[in-house]
Protein backbone atom coordinates (compact mmCIF):
# COMPACT_ATOMS: atom_id res chain seq x y z
CA UNK A 1 0.00 0.00 0.00
CA UNK A 2 1.34 3.43 -0.68
CA UNK A 3 0.21 7.06 -0.19
CA UNK A 4 2.05 10.18 -2.01
CA UNK A 5 2.03 13.64 -0.17
CA UNK A 6 3.49 16.50 0.25
CA UNK A 7 6.10 16.11 3.01
CA UNK A 8 6.90 19.66 3.65
CA UNK A 9 3.34 20.28 4.09
CA UNK A 10 2.40 17.96 6.64
CA UNK A 11 5.14 16.15 8.23
CA UNK A 12 5.41 18.70 11.32
CA UNK A 13 1.90 18.11 12.37
CA UNK A 14 2.39 13.97 11.60
CA UNK A 15 5.74 14.01 13.65
CA UNK A 16 3.99 15.57 16.68
CA UNK A 17 2.10 12.38 16.92
CA UNK A 18 4.53 9.50 15.93
CA UNK A 19 6.71 7.89 18.14
CA UNK A 20 9.54 7.49 15.76
CA UNK A 21 12.36 8.47 14.27
CA UNK A 22 13.03 11.59 11.21
CA UNK A 23 16.62 12.01 9.49
CA UNK A 24 17.37 15.21 7.83
CA UNK A 25 13.86 16.91 8.85
CA UNK A 26 12.95 19.39 6.11
CA UNK A 27 14.14 23.15 7.15
CA UNK A 28 11.78 26.13 6.24
CA UNK A 29 13.27 29.41 4.92
CA UNK A 30 11.13 32.78 3.63
CA UNK A 31 12.17 35.22 1.05
CA UNK A 32 11.33 37.93 3.08
CA UNK A 33 11.49 38.08 6.66
CA UNK A 34 9.82 37.54 8.99
CA UNK A 35 8.09 35.47 7.79
CA UNK A 36 4.30 35.08 7.64
CA UNK A 37 2.16 32.03 9.02
CA UNK A 38 0.58 31.42 5.62
CA UNK A 39 2.95 33.00 3.10
CA UNK A 40 1.23 35.92 1.49
CA UNK A 41 1.30 36.37 -2.24
CA UNK A 42 4.76 38.33 -1.80
CA UNK A 43 6.09 35.92 0.12
CA UNK A 44 7.20 32.29 -0.47
CA UNK A 45 8.61 29.55 1.74
CA UNK A 46 11.62 28.07 0.03
CA UNK A 47 12.43 24.62 1.37
CA UNK A 48 15.32 22.31 1.75
CA UNK A 49 14.72 18.65 0.82
CA UNK A 50 15.14 15.84 3.38
CA UNK A 51 16.08 12.14 2.52
CA UNK A 52 14.10 9.71 4.45
CA UNK A 53 11.44 8.73 7.08
CA UNK A 54 11.92 5.82 8.85
CA UNK A 55 10.10 3.54 11.47
CA UNK A 56 6.65 5.99 12.44
CA UNK A 57 4.33 4.14 14.69
CA UNK A 58 1.73 5.47 16.77
CA UNK A 59 2.39 6.16 20.05
CA UNK A 60 1.01 3.67 22.90
CA UNK A 61 -1.81 5.96 24.37
CA UNK A 62 -3.36 6.56 20.49
CA UNK A 63 -3.14 2.85 20.38
CA UNK A 64 -5.60 2.16 23.32
CA UNK A 65 -8.31 4.25 22.45
CA UNK A 66 -8.60 4.98 18.66
CA UNK A 67 -8.60 1.47 17.64
CA UNK A 68 -12.40 1.38 19.38
CA UNK A 69 -13.65 4.61 18.29
CA UNK A 70 -15.67 5.07 15.47
CA UNK A 71 -14.17 6.60 12.18
CA UNK A 72 -16.15 7.72 9.41
CA UNK A 73 -14.74 8.95 5.88
CA UNK A 74 -15.28 12.77 4.88
CA UNK A 75 -18.71 13.47 3.26
CA UNK A 76 -16.71 16.25 1.35
CA UNK A 77 -13.87 13.85 0.15
CA UNK A 78 -13.00 14.73 -3.33
CA UNK A 79 -11.66 11.40 -5.43
CA UNK A 80 -10.57 11.43 -9.09
CA UNK A 81 -8.66 8.99 -11.01
CA UNK A 82 -4.87 9.97 -11.64
CA UNK A 83 -4.50 7.08 -13.79
CA UNK A 84 -5.94 3.30 -13.85
CA UNK A 85 -4.07 2.66 -10.58
CA UNK A 86 -4.04 6.22 -8.84
CA UNK A 87 -6.62 8.13 -7.17
CA UNK A 88 -6.16 11.94 -6.16
CA UNK A 89 -7.91 12.50 -2.96
CA UNK A 90 -8.39 15.51 -1.38
CA UNK A 91 -10.89 17.42 1.23
CA UNK A 92 -11.44 20.99 0.57
CA UNK A 93 -13.90 22.04 2.78
CA UNK A 94 -11.66 20.69 5.39
CA UNK A 95 -7.26 20.70 5.78
CA UNK A 96 -6.98 20.84 1.74
CA UNK A 97 -4.55 18.06 2.00
CA UNK A 98 -3.93 16.89 -1.43
CA UNK A 99 -2.62 13.16 -2.02
CA UNK A 100 -2.64 10.37 -3.76
CA UNK A 101 -3.29 6.73 -2.96
CA UNK A 102 -3.00 3.25 -4.59
CA UNK A 103 -5.65 0.83 -5.37
CA UNK A 104 -5.43 -1.07 -1.58
CA UNK A 105 -5.37 1.98 0.01
CA UNK A 106 -8.57 3.09 -1.99
CA UNK A 107 -10.09 -0.35 -0.40
CA UNK A 108 -8.89 0.03 2.86
CA UNK A 109 -11.15 3.29 3.04
CA UNK A 110 -13.92 2.29 1.42
CA UNK A 111 -15.17 0.72 4.64
CA UNK A 112 -15.37 3.86 6.68
CA UNK A 113 -18.66 5.17 4.60
CA UNK A 114 -20.52 4.75 7.49
CA UNK A 115 -19.64 5.08 11.25
CA UNK A 116 -16.89 2.04 11.63
CA UNK A 117 -14.48 0.88 14.59
CA UNK A 118 -11.90 -0.29 13.05
CA UNK A 119 -12.43 -3.94 14.37
CA UNK A 120 -15.64 -3.82 12.20
CA UNK A 121 -13.82 -2.16 9.46
CA UNK A 122 -11.25 -4.98 9.39
CA UNK A 123 -13.70 -7.95 9.91
CA UNK A 124 -13.49 -9.63 6.65
CA UNK A 125 -9.68 -9.25 6.34
CA UNK A 126 -6.63 -11.24 7.91
CA UNK A 127 -5.08 -7.81 9.62
CA UNK A 128 -4.27 -7.08 12.87
CA UNK A 129 -5.63 -3.50 14.00
CA UNK A 130 -2.36 -2.88 15.55
CA UNK A 131 -0.78 -3.12 12.12
CA UNK A 132 -2.98 -1.07 10.31
CA UNK A 133 -3.00 1.58 12.65
CA UNK A 134 -0.32 3.59 11.13
CA UNK A 135 -2.16 3.67 7.78
CA UNK A 136 -5.72 5.03 9.23
CA UNK A 137 -3.79 7.65 11.13
CA UNK A 138 -2.32 9.19 8.39
CA UNK A 139 -5.32 9.89 6.97
CA UNK A 140 -7.21 10.89 10.25
CA UNK A 141 -4.22 13.81 10.37
CA UNK A 142 -4.76 14.48 6.69
CA UNK A 143 -8.34 14.69 7.45
CA UNK A 144 -9.91 12.20 5.14
CA UNK A 145 -11.68 10.21 7.65
CA UNK A 146 -12.80 11.73 10.79
CA UNK A 147 -12.61 10.37 14.22
CA UNK A 148 -16.06 10.80 15.52
CA UNK A 149 -15.70 9.95 19.16
CA UNK A 150 -12.77 11.92 19.80
CA UNK A 151 -12.81 15.41 22.15
CA UNK A 152 -12.13 18.97 21.30
CA UNK A 153 -11.31 18.17 17.84
CA UNK A 154 -10.05 22.15 16.46
CA UNK A 155 -10.96 23.02 13.13
CA UNK A 156 -8.77 23.14 10.63
CA UNK A 157 -9.67 26.82 9.20
CA UNK A 158 -6.28 29.02 10.05
CA UNK A 159 -7.00 31.62 12.98
CA UNK A 160 -7.32 35.23 12.07
CA UNK A 161 -4.31 36.91 10.67
CA UNK A 162 -1.72 37.98 12.13
CA UNK A 163 -0.04 40.76 9.67
CA UNK A 164 -2.18 43.85 8.80
CA UNK A 165 -0.92 44.58 5.05
CA UNK A 166 -1.63 48.19 3.73
CA UNK A 167 -0.92 49.42 -0.01
CA UNK A 168 1.01 52.34 -0.25
CA UNK A 169 0.39 54.05 -3.61
CA UNK A 170 3.43 55.65 -4.17
CA UNK A 171 3.42 57.35 -7.33
CA UNK A 172 0.57 57.81 -9.92
CA UNK A 173 2.80 58.16 -12.76
CA UNK A 174 4.41 55.36 -14.65
CA UNK A 175 6.33 55.01 -18.21
CA UNK A 176 4.04 52.34 -19.18
CA UNK A 177 0.63 52.57 -20.50
CA UNK A 178 -0.74 49.53 -19.79
CA UNK A 179 -4.13 48.77 -21.52
CA UNK A 180 -5.72 47.33 -18.43
CA UNK A 181 -4.66 49.88 -15.74
CA UNK A 182 -6.91 51.56 -13.56
CA UNK A 183 -4.94 54.32 -12.63
CA UNK A 184 -5.14 57.59 -14.47
CA UNK A 185 -1.85 58.51 -15.20
CA UNK A 186 -0.28 62.06 -13.51
CA UNK A 187 2.81 63.32 -12.03
CA UNK A 188 1.17 63.37 -8.20
CA UNK A 189 2.90 61.48 -5.79
CA UNK A 190 3.42 60.30 -2.22
CA UNK A 191 5.11 63.44 -0.13
CA UNK A 192 8.09 62.29 2.62
CA UNK A 193 5.49 63.23 5.07
CA UNK A 194 2.68 61.65 4.14
CA UNK A 195 4.12 58.57 3.89
CA UNK A 196 5.32 58.33 7.29
CA UNK A 197 1.88 59.36 8.35
CA UNK A 198 0.76 56.36 6.69
CA UNK A 199 3.30 54.38 8.11
CA UNK A 200 1.91 55.55 11.26
CA UNK A 201 -1.28 54.70 10.77
CA UNK A 202 -0.56 51.38 10.27
CA UNK A 203 0.44 50.88 13.09
CA UNK A 204 -1.79 52.58 14.97
CA UNK A 205 -4.42 50.24 13.91
CA UNK A 206 -2.04 47.53 13.87
CA UNK A 207 -1.45 47.87 17.51
CA UNK A 208 -5.08 48.27 18.33
CA UNK A 209 -6.16 44.99 17.11
CA UNK A 210 -3.31 43.37 18.29
CA UNK A 211 -1.66 42.78 15.04
CA UNK A 212 1.84 41.14 15.70
CA UNK A 213 2.85 42.16 11.97
CA UNK A 214 2.69 44.71 9.38
CA UNK A 215 3.41 44.29 5.33
CA UNK A 216 3.76 46.60 3.40
CA UNK A 217 3.14 47.04 -0.30
CA UNK A 218 4.81 49.54 -2.23
CA UNK A 219 3.43 50.19 -5.73
CA UNK A 220 2.04 52.97 -8.39
CA UNK A 221 2.02 53.80 -10.96
CA UNK A 222 5.51 52.94 -11.09
CA UNK A 223 6.95 52.85 -7.82
CA UNK A 224 10.99 52.62 -8.58
CA UNK A 225 10.40 56.12 -10.34
CA UNK A 226 10.35 57.07 -6.82
CA UNK A 227 12.81 54.50 -5.17
CA UNK A 228 14.35 57.17 -3.22
CA UNK A 229 10.69 57.57 -1.49
CA UNK A 230 10.05 54.05 -1.00
CA UNK A 231 13.32 53.37 0.50
CA UNK A 232 12.80 56.39 3.27
CA UNK A 233 9.63 54.75 3.69
CA UNK A 234 10.90 51.27 4.59
CA UNK A 235 13.76 52.69 6.82
CA UNK A 236 11.41 54.50 8.75
CA UNK A 237 8.78 51.73 8.45
CA UNK A 238 12.09 49.50 10.13
CA UNK A 239 12.51 52.12 13.14
CA UNK A 240 9.16 52.10 13.84
CA UNK A 241 7.75 48.28 13.52
CA UNK A 242 11.01 47.52 16.22
CA UNK A 243 9.92 50.57 18.59
CA UNK A 244 6.52 48.78 18.49
CA UNK A 245 7.68 45.36 18.89
CA UNK A 246 6.24 44.47 15.47
CA UNK A 247 7.00 42.32 12.38
CA UNK A 248 7.51 44.30 9.08
CA UNK A 249 7.81 42.44 5.44
CA UNK A 250 7.74 44.15 2.70
CA UNK A 251 7.25 43.89 -1.23
CA UNK A 252 7.83 46.33 -3.98
CA UNK A 253 5.36 46.00 -7.11
CA UNK A 254 7.25 46.97 -10.70
CA UNK A 255 6.86 46.77 -14.37
CA UNK A 256 10.48 45.85 -14.00
CA UNK A 257 11.70 48.12 -17.09
CA UNK A 258 13.94 50.28 -15.08
CA UNK A 259 15.78 48.51 -12.60
CA UNK A 260 19.25 49.39 -11.97
CA UNK A 261 22.26 47.05 -10.61
CA UNK A 262 22.61 49.66 -7.57
CA UNK A 263 18.29 49.87 -7.09
CA UNK A 264 18.46 46.37 -7.10
CA UNK A 265 21.32 46.02 -4.01
CA UNK A 266 19.11 48.63 -1.92
CA UNK A 267 15.71 46.23 -2.39
CA UNK A 268 18.05 43.30 -1.48
CA UNK A 269 19.76 45.15 1.70
CA UNK A 270 16.10 45.51 2.84
CA UNK A 271 14.97 42.46 2.16
CA UNK A 272 11.94 44.05 -0.05
CA UNK A 273 10.54 41.37 -2.16
CA UNK A 274 10.36 42.29 -5.76
CA UNK A 275 7.22 41.73 -8.01
CA UNK A 276 7.35 42.24 -11.65
CA UNK A 277 4.35 42.57 -14.02
CA UNK A 278 5.19 40.09 -17.26
CA UNK A 279 2.57 39.28 -19.76
CA UNK A 280 4.17 37.61 -22.14
CA UNK A 281 7.03 36.81 -23.94
CA UNK A 282 8.53 39.13 -26.93
CA UNK A 283 4.93 40.91 -28.54
CA UNK A 284 2.60 38.64 -26.15
CA UNK A 285 3.48 41.11 -23.49
CA UNK A 286 4.20 44.14 -25.46
CA UNK A 287 1.06 44.38 -27.14
CA UNK A 288 -0.52 44.58 -23.52
CA UNK A 289 2.37 46.87 -21.68
CA UNK A 290 3.71 49.47 -24.57
CA UNK A 291 5.76 52.06 -23.11
CA UNK A 292 3.95 55.73 -22.63
CA UNK A 293 6.09 57.11 -25.10
CA UNK A 294 5.30 55.06 -28.25
CA UNK A 295 8.63 53.52 -28.09
CA UNK A 296 9.70 50.18 -28.81
CA UNK A 297 8.14 47.06 -26.37
CA UNK A 298 8.89 46.38 -22.45
CA UNK A 299 9.41 43.18 -22.74
CA UNK A 300 13.54 43.13 -23.65
CA UNK A 301 13.83 45.26 -20.37
CA UNK A 302 12.05 43.48 -18.04
CA UNK A 303 13.40 39.79 -19.45
CA UNK A 304 17.00 42.17 -18.33
CA UNK A 305 15.58 43.28 -14.85
CA UNK A 306 14.55 39.28 -14.27
CA UNK A 307 18.33 38.14 -15.11
CA UNK A 308 19.81 41.00 -13.09
CA UNK A 309 17.96 40.61 -10.25
CA UNK A 310 18.16 36.43 -10.25
CA UNK A 311 21.91 37.20 -10.63
CA UNK A 312 21.83 39.34 -7.85
CA UNK A 313 20.37 36.70 -5.44
CA UNK A 314 16.65 38.38 -5.12
CA UNK A 315 14.36 36.18 -6.64
CA UNK A 316 11.21 38.01 -7.95
CA UNK A 317 7.56 37.04 -8.18
CA UNK A 318 5.83 37.37 -11.44
CA UNK A 319 2.31 38.52 -11.56
CA UNK A 320 0.36 37.67 -15.04
CA UNK A 321 -2.73 39.63 -16.49
CA UNK A 322 -4.52 37.27 -18.48
CA UNK A 323 -6.77 38.85 -21.13
CA UNK A 324 -8.44 37.71 -24.19
CA UNK A 325 -5.19 38.97 -26.36
CA UNK A 326 -2.57 37.33 -24.06
CA UNK A 327 -4.01 33.85 -23.11
CA UNK A 328 -3.09 31.91 -25.85
CA UNK A 329 0.62 33.18 -25.15
CA UNK A 330 0.28 31.45 -21.68
CA UNK A 331 2.37 28.14 -22.44
CA UNK A 332 5.20 30.06 -23.79
CA UNK A 333 4.90 32.44 -20.82
CA UNK A 334 4.83 29.47 -18.74
CA UNK A 335 7.58 27.79 -20.40
CA UNK A 336 9.84 31.05 -19.49
CA UNK A 337 8.66 30.88 -15.84
CA UNK A 338 9.32 27.58 -15.13
CA UNK A 339 12.62 27.53 -16.57
CA UNK A 340 13.72 29.97 -14.23
CA UNK A 341 11.71 28.45 -11.16
CA UNK A 342 9.58 31.22 -10.54
CA UNK A 343 7.00 32.10 -8.29
CA UNK A 344 3.56 33.52 -9.93
CA UNK A 345 0.43 34.25 -9.94
CA UNK A 346 -2.31 34.25 -12.69
CA UNK A 347 -4.69 37.30 -12.24
CA UNK A 348 -7.95 37.54 -14.47
CA UNK A 349 -8.28 40.92 -16.30
CA UNK A 350 -10.97 43.41 -14.52
CA UNK A 351 -12.55 45.54 -16.70
CA UNK A 352 -12.35 49.05 -14.91
CA UNK A 353 -13.30 52.73 -15.96
CA UNK A 354 -9.72 52.95 -18.07
CA UNK A 355 -9.76 50.20 -20.16
CA UNK A 356 -13.54 49.93 -20.84
CA UNK A 357 -13.50 50.82 -24.10
CA UNK A 358 -11.13 48.20 -25.02
CA UNK A 359 -12.64 45.83 -26.04
CA UNK A 360 -10.17 42.77 -27.13
CA UNK A 361 -9.35 42.50 -23.74
CA UNK A 362 -12.44 40.51 -21.99
CA UNK A 363 -12.85 37.01 -22.02
CA UNK A 364 -15.69 34.62 -22.39
CA UNK A 365 -15.73 31.80 -20.17
CA UNK A 366 -14.99 29.33 -22.72
CA UNK A 367 -11.92 31.18 -23.72
CA UNK A 368 -10.84 31.42 -20.61
CA UNK A 369 -11.51 27.92 -19.98
CA UNK A 370 -9.93 26.60 -23.28
CA UNK A 371 -6.90 29.19 -22.95
CA UNK A 372 -5.88 27.77 -19.28
CA UNK A 373 -6.69 23.86 -19.95
CA UNK A 374 -3.91 24.25 -22.56
CA UNK A 375 -1.50 26.27 -20.46
CA UNK A 376 -2.04 22.89 -17.63
CA UNK A 377 -1.52 20.50 -20.48
CA UNK A 378 1.91 22.78 -20.90
CA UNK A 379 2.61 22.05 -17.30
CA UNK A 380 1.41 18.28 -17.13
CA UNK A 381 4.25 17.74 -19.54
CA UNK A 382 6.65 19.87 -17.78
CA UNK A 383 6.11 19.31 -14.49
CA UNK A 384 8.09 21.14 -11.95
CA UNK A 385 9.54 19.60 -8.90
CA UNK A 386 7.96 22.08 -6.77
CA UNK A 387 4.13 22.93 -5.90
CA UNK A 388 2.43 25.27 -8.28
CA UNK A 389 -1.34 24.33 -7.80
CA UNK A 390 -1.89 27.84 -5.51
CA UNK A 391 -0.45 30.03 -8.29
CA UNK A 392 -3.31 28.30 -11.45
CA UNK A 393 -6.41 29.97 -10.71
CA UNK A 394 -7.38 33.62 -10.16
CA UNK A 395 -7.69 34.26 -6.71
CA UNK A 396 -7.77 30.99 -5.32
CA UNK A 397 -5.37 29.43 -3.11
CA UNK A 398 -5.04 25.90 -1.78
CA UNK A 399 -2.38 26.20 1.37
CA UNK A 400 -5.19 26.32 3.89
CA UNK A 401 -9.09 26.35 4.11
CA UNK A 402 -10.34 30.76 3.76
CA UNK A 403 -13.08 32.18 4.01
CA UNK A 404 -12.27 35.03 2.33
CA UNK A 405 -10.80 35.71 -1.22
CA UNK A 406 -8.31 38.28 0.36
CA UNK A 407 -8.21 40.70 3.50
CA UNK A 408 -10.30 43.50 1.67
CA UNK A 409 -12.43 45.17 4.66
CA UNK A 410 -10.74 42.96 7.20
CA UNK A 411 -6.99 43.11 7.19
CA UNK A 412 -6.19 45.61 4.65
CA UNK A 413 -5.23 48.91 4.23
CA UNK A 414 -5.30 50.89 0.96
CA UNK A 415 -3.52 54.33 1.19
CA UNK A 416 -3.63 56.76 -1.95
CA UNK A 417 -0.72 59.34 -2.45
CA UNK A 418 -2.51 62.05 -0.42
CA UNK A 419 -2.92 59.66 2.33
CA UNK A 420 -6.57 58.80 2.09
CA UNK A 421 -7.62 55.39 2.62
CA UNK A 422 -9.57 52.89 0.60
CA UNK A 423 -10.51 49.36 1.00
CA UNK A 424 -8.69 47.70 -2.61
CA UNK A 425 -6.34 49.36 -5.00
CA UNK A 426 -8.44 48.30 -7.53
CA UNK A 427 -11.06 50.42 -5.93
CA UNK A 428 -8.85 53.38 -4.59
CA UNK A 429 -10.99 56.32 -5.74
CA UNK A 430 -13.23 55.17 -3.30
CA UNK A 431 -12.12 56.32 -0.03
CA UNK A 432 -13.11 56.12 3.37
CA UNK A 433 -10.60 57.58 5.69
CA UNK A 434 -7.33 59.02 6.08
CA UNK A 435 -4.09 58.39 7.69
CA UNK A 436 -5.40 61.48 9.98
CA UNK A 437 -8.16 58.75 11.37
CA UNK A 438 -6.80 57.65 15.09
CA UNK A 439 -7.76 54.31 13.69
CA UNK A 440 -8.40 53.68 9.92
CA UNK A 441 -8.55 50.11 9.92
CA UNK A 442 -12.31 50.45 12.46
CA UNK A 443 -13.68 52.48 9.88
CA UNK A 444 -12.89 50.37 6.94
CA UNK A 445 -13.92 47.03 8.75
CA UNK A 446 -17.19 48.89 9.64
CA UNK A 447 -17.79 51.17 6.51
CA UNK A 448 -21.14 49.17 5.18
CA UNK A 449 -21.75 50.48 1.17
CA UNK A 450 -20.55 49.43 -1.51
CA UNK A 451 -18.85 46.64 -2.38
CA UNK A 452 -18.31 44.33 1.23
CA UNK A 453 -16.25 41.30 2.01
CA UNK A 454 -18.96 38.44 2.69
CA UNK A 455 -17.98 34.83 3.85
CA UNK A 456 -18.35 32.23 1.37
CA UNK A 457 -20.81 30.30 3.53
CA UNK A 458 -22.96 33.27 2.71
CA UNK A 459 -22.81 33.85 -0.77
CA UNK A 460 -25.38 32.59 -3.13
CA UNK A 461 -24.32 29.62 -5.18
CA UNK A 462 -21.20 29.58 -2.88
CA UNK A 463 -22.31 27.84 0.38
CA UNK A 464 -22.88 24.02 -1.15
CA UNK A 465 -19.53 23.93 -3.56
CA UNK A 466 -16.93 21.88 -3.30
CA UNK A 467 -13.70 24.71 -4.11
CA UNK A 468 -15.26 27.30 -1.86
CA UNK A 469 -12.45 27.62 0.65
CA UNK A 470 -9.61 27.00 -1.54
CA UNK A 471 -12.22 29.64 -4.00
CA UNK A 472 -13.21 32.45 -0.77
CA UNK A 473 -15.91 33.06 -3.50
CA UNK A 474 -13.55 35.20 -6.08
CA UNK A 475 -12.62 38.94 -6.32
CA UNK A 476 -15.58 40.85 -4.30
CA UNK A 477 -14.98 43.85 -6.50
CA UNK A 478 -15.47 41.85 -9.71
CA UNK A 479 -19.05 40.33 -8.88
CA UNK A 480 -19.89 43.50 -7.12
CA UNK A 481 -19.44 45.71 -10.03
CA UNK A 482 -20.81 43.16 -12.15
CA UNK A 483 -24.04 42.37 -10.10
CA UNK A 484 -24.15 45.18 -7.63
CA UNK A 485 -24.35 42.42 -4.66
CA UNK A 486 -21.95 41.45 -2.36
CA UNK A 487 -24.04 37.76 -1.33
CA UNK A 488 -23.47 35.97 -4.68
CA UNK A 489 -20.84 33.76 -6.21
CA UNK A 490 -17.88 35.22 -8.80
CA UNK A 491 -19.07 35.54 -12.43
CA UNK A 492 -16.20 33.92 -13.07
CA UNK A 493 -17.31 30.88 -11.27
CA UNK A 494 -17.98 28.21 -14.01
CA UNK A 495 -14.25 29.23 -15.06
CA UNK A 496 -12.93 28.30 -11.71
CA UNK A 497 -15.43 25.14 -11.48
CA UNK A 498 -13.89 23.99 -14.72
CA UNK A 499 -9.90 24.58 -13.21
CA UNK A 500 -10.18 23.34 -10.44
CA UNK A 501 -10.20 19.73 -10.95
CA UNK A 502 -7.78 20.09 -13.87
CA UNK A 503 -5.46 22.19 -10.88
CA UNK A 504 -5.54 19.34 -8.23
CA UNK A 505 -4.45 16.31 -10.61
CA UNK A 506 -1.39 18.18 -11.90
CA UNK A 507 -0.40 18.35 -7.79
CA UNK A 508 -1.40 14.78 -7.83
CA UNK A 509 0.75 14.15 -10.99
CA UNK A 510 3.60 15.90 -9.29
CA UNK A 511 3.17 13.95 -6.36
CA UNK A 512 3.79 11.15 -8.15
CA UNK A 513 6.47 12.38 -9.94
CA UNK A 514 8.66 13.80 -7.29
CA UNK A 515 7.61 12.74 -3.92
CA UNK A 516 8.64 9.17 -2.10
CA UNK A 517 5.69 7.47 -1.48
CA UNK A 518 5.02 6.17 2.47
CA UNK A 519 5.19 2.62 1.99
CA UNK A 520 3.36 -0.31 4.07
CA UNK A 521 4.60 -3.56 3.27
CA UNK A 522 1.74 -6.16 3.36
CA UNK A 523 -0.35 -4.01 5.56
CA UNK A 524 -2.68 -6.84 6.91
CA UNK A 525 -0.65 -9.27 7.78
CA UNK A 526 2.46 -7.20 9.42
CA UNK A 527 3.21 -3.88 9.62
CA UNK A 528 6.63 -2.13 8.08
CA UNK A 529 5.76 1.56 7.25
CA UNK A 530 9.44 2.31 5.49
CA UNK A 531 10.07 5.59 3.12
CA UNK A 532 11.95 4.44 -0.25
Amino acid sequence: MKIWFDSFLYLNDIRERYVGHIENFPRGEYECDPAPSIPSGDCYGVWSRYNTWTHFLPGQEYLSYVAEHRLQLANTLHIQPCDASHWLICNPIDAGNIAVIDEEALSLLGNFHMPTTLREGIVRRDASITHLLPIIYIFLNLRFLYDLDQEGVASSEQSGASTLSAWLHISNACNLACHYCYIPKSADHMEKNTSRQAVDAVIRSAVRHSYTGIHLKYAGGEAMLKLPQVIATHDYAQQQAQEHDLRLSASLLSNGTIMTQQMIAQLKERRIHVVISLDGIGAAHDQQRPYASGAKGSFAMVDRTISRLLASGLRPSINVTVSQRNIAGLPMLLAYILERDLHFTLSYYRENDCSASIIDLQFSEEQMIDGMSTALTYIENHLPRRRIIDSLIDKGDMRAPHHYTCGIGRDYLVINQRGEVAKCQADITRTITTIQADDPLHAIKTESTGMQAIDVDDKEGCNTCTWRYWCGGGCPLVTYRATGRNDLRSPNCAIYKALYPQAVRLEALRLLTYETPIVFENPFSEVNLIRR
